[in-house]
């Protein structure tokens, strides 16, 4: 297992054409057209200000999150790519991934994202019944999105799609049948995540009025273990808790995160981790897209934190991130992050709880019994 776990960049592009009622992610629908030139020259200001603090890194990967980058024209995609370039060394064989809704509109642009230098699409599918599609407020069909499939296949080396499960109404038996028939379209990498009812959205104000129903327990842990069933079957075990790959194909992007390495965010409400003077710090930018870009505009960056983290931060960071991985943490490592070992007498307990298993004398890792309860095998293991 790599102990340096490498750089990456996420570039956050905040618009979509509209809000999903599941969804909590810094996004923003616009009614008049993105000024995509002056959000370019912004976002080409804040990799300069992200390259100065974190000079001389290799970078292993870019993901294009969002929001809907696939709104991004393949111009301002391009002039992304070429400003990192500028700036930071780019490993030849660097992972380049674009989010995009599989909407025949923004189809049509894979072919300009493949020639900017992406050669990795990771579609929003969701949901393979047209049905639940409505219902979690997507604006493309089935059809659509297996159109978009199809075509990405064609024209990117490497493919992944989301879906949803864990939506009212599922049943095992149904979910079974659309992760069979999604594993069938021969994708090699699956992000699938249980619906969860989040603060501040629709679905949380409808799910307190009564009006939405989600799985009950004893429901959500038996779709949790189709989930693991028939992705095991197909050989694309989860090297993470919610992404499934063939091996050799997980998505080198997340797994910088889930090691624990360095990343620089940029764009509006984006996220960094950065080791700069030898003190690893969170950076999180202005979350308003038209705030962010006037106070890069302003001043180079859109920064609205920029912190050391203790040890104790750095250690509780660590665990979250490593233990939702397969092949777990390196406990040498926690201990040179932390400078404390973890409790021995707390592993054991997990151990004979079947929570956690030992590899060898140097790691540790989450069970399959374990995952479904990841939350409090970790808050066990913090304390």
């Amino acid at each position: 297992m790599p102990d340096e776990p490498g750089f990456a960049v996420y570039v956050h592009w905040p618009f979509c054409a509209a809000k999903c009622p599941y969804c909590d992610f810094n996004s923003h629908v616009r009614r008049h057209e993105i000024d995509q030139s002056r959000f370019l020259d912004a976002y080409v200001r804040e990799i300069g200000h992200m390259a100065a603090l974190a000079p001389g890194r290799r970078v292993e990967s870019v993901f294009f999150g969002g929001g809907t980058p696939s709104l991004m024209k393949p111009e301002t995609v391009a002039g992304i790519l070429d400003a990192i370039a500028d700036r930071w060394e780019v490993a030849d064989n660097a992972e380049i991934t674009l989010e995009a809704n599989p909407t025949s509109v923004e189809a049509d642009r894979f072919r300009g994202y493949r020639a900017a230098g992406v050669n990795r699409v990771s579609l929003g599918v969701q949901a393979l019944n047209d049905f639940d599609l409505k219902r979690l407020g997507r604006m493309h069909s089935v059809d659509e999105a297996l159109t978009a499939v199809g075509l990405a296949t064609e024209i990117f080396p490497r493919v992944s799609f989301d879906l949803i499960y864990a939506r009212p109404g599922q049943s095992p038996e149904d979910w079974r049948a659309e992760l069979e028939r999604a594993i069938g379209f021969g994708t090699e990498h699956l992000s699938l995540y249980q619906l969860t009812i989040e603060e501040g959205t629709p679905f949380f104000a409808l799910h307190k009025a009564g009006k939405l129903q989600t799985p009950d327990e004893a429901t959500g842990r038996a779709l949790w273990d189709v989930t693991q069933d028939v992705c095991n079957a197909a050989g694309m075990p989860a090297y993470e808790i919610s992404n499934h790959a063939r091996p050799g194909c997980e998505s080198r992007h997340n797994l910088v995160y889930w090691r624990y390495g360095e990343y620089a965010g940029i764009g509006p409400g984006a996220h960094g981790r950065l080791v700069v003077n030898d003190v690893r710090r969170e950076l999180s930018t202005e979350r308003n897209p038209e705030a962010w870009a006037s106070a890069v505009e302003a001043g180079g960056h859109g920064l609205v934190v920029d912190e050391s983290l203790g040890l104790e931060a750095q250690a509780d960071e660590f665990l979250v991130m490593g233990l939702r991985l397969k092949e777990g943490i390196d406990l040498a490592r926690f201990h040179r992050i932390s400078g404390r070992r973890l409790d021995n007498r707390r592993i054991d307990d997990l151990i004979m709880d079947g929570m956690v298993e030992r590899v060898g004398t140097d790691r540790l890792r989450v069970t399959p019994e374990g995952f479904p309860v990841l939350d409090a095998v970790v808050a066990d293991l913090a304390s």
